[in-house]
């Protein structure tokens, strides 16, 4: 039977007297039909759920409606509505090809029912900071249009004894209750294994009910967890989830074409992708996005059209330095460590022209000797990162 899932979460809420949950998978249902092209049947349901007093079940009740910590009266989790045009995220073929066949497993649901390979959608996500897990639950999201609801782990995790637990079940409860991607994100603080012993009894408890939060939700409501630390995680977790996917950091391919993605038609038409790809080795996604975006602010307050070449590749290295764990805070170090990472592309006469100072104090900088802060021009204010 088609939309079978939906049906279920329709007849449940009616069974629950939750008016809302009934209406938004109605609501949904009437999106489904709409888009097969059984326009009659969408538009029928929708007159039924006019009758429905409109703050029941409209996104604006719904957001006032998000569970609170009593402790704080802050809100345990953040709503949503990713689309397709505002998501730009390269990733590797075969974790896109993963990622699209979750994506089409869920939205086959009753297909794989009826052949007996229901699977509940769960989704863990894991790897460096950095690396797309927060977009890729964002993507999910526009894909199936759906909400993204976002756990705030800062005020779902609560000081006083159960209230944590209390949280938790609030926020599943919610998720259950209408269409949604339900995302939790720094999965670790949460899941974090019962056998170290590091660990007090009250955070234990807070595992065992995650378990026990994730073993009764509806196979239909969709799951993503992402974390930077897997080998934090309870062994226990892992057998929840149906679908693991790594992210890693993008390799010299990937990194060429998020250059190419976040830089655009604002590249200048001489800076060659390739060489920043090169260049950016072991950073991650979201370092090469900052860099890129800095630099088109710059070009932007500039009064440019184009990101200059020599500003890019500053920005870039002092990335790269503080990445190596490295402390730039005088000019010459600065100097020295451009010279020293990028000597082809960084000449003395480039950089001398960028920072307003001569060529020979540049040299003299690169060499650590001499203090060209002292000999700068008066108008030539330090650009910054």
């Amino acid at each position: 039977m088609d939309n079978l899932s939906e049906v279920l979460k329709i007849l449940e809420g009616a069974l629950q007297h939750n008016v809302r949950k009934a209406a938004d998978y109605a609501s949904l249902l009437a999106d489904k039909l709409e888009e097969k092209g059984e326009t009659r049947q969408a538009a029928m349901i929708r007159q039924k759920l006019a009758r429905v007093p409109q703050e029941t079940f409209s996104p604006a009740s719904l957001s006032h409606s998000l569970p609170v910590d009593s402790e704080s009266q802050l809100h345990t989790l953040d709503e949503e509505r990713p689309r397709l045009k505002d998501i730009e995220l390269a990733m590797p073929k075969n974790v896109m090809d993963r990622l699209n066949e979750f994506i089409d497993s869920v939205r086959a649901t009753e297909q794989l029912a009826a052949a007996g390979l229901r699977q509940p959608a769960r989704l863990l996500l894991y790897g460096p900071p950095g690396c797309g897990k927060t977009q890729v639950a964002r993507l999910i999201a526009a894909e199936l249009k759906f909400p993204l609801l976002t756990v705030r782990c800062d005020t779902l995790v609560s000081s006083l004894l159960g209230q944590t637990s209390r949280n938790l079940r609030r926020v599943f409860e919610h998720a259950e209750n209408r269409p949604c991607i339900f995302f939790l994100d720094e999965f670790d603080a949460l899941a974090k294994s019962r056998s170290d012993e590091r660990e007090i009894g009250e955070l234990q408890r807070v595992v065992i009910a995650l378990l026990q939060n994730i073993d009764v939700m509806s196979p239909e409501t969709i799951l993503i967890a992402a974390t930077n630390h897997e080998e934090l995680l309870d062994k226990a977790i892992w057998r929840r989830f149906a679908w693991h996917v790594p992210l890693t950091f993008p390799d010299a391919n990937l990194r060429q074409r998020i250059w190419a993605l976040k830089l655009g038609d604002r590249i200048n038409p001489g800076t060659s992708t390739e060489l920043l790809a090169e260049l950016s080795e072991g950073l991650s996604g979201a370092s090469i996005e900052h860099v890129a975006h800095d630099a088109i602010r710059s070009m932007i307050l500039r009064g440019d059209t184009n990101v200059e070449e020599i500003d890019l590749l500053r920005r870039l290295g002092l990335t790269i330095a503080i990445a190596r764990g490295l402390r730039l805070d005088s000019l010459e170090r600065e100097i020295a460590f451009l010279r020293e990472w990028a000597p082809q592309q960084l000449v003395l006469r480039k950089l001398a022209k960028y920072y307003g100072i001569s060529v020979r104090q540049i040299n003299n900088a690169a060499k650590g000797r001499g203090n060209a802060n002292k000999h700068r021009k008066p108008n030539s204010a330090r650009p910054t990162t």
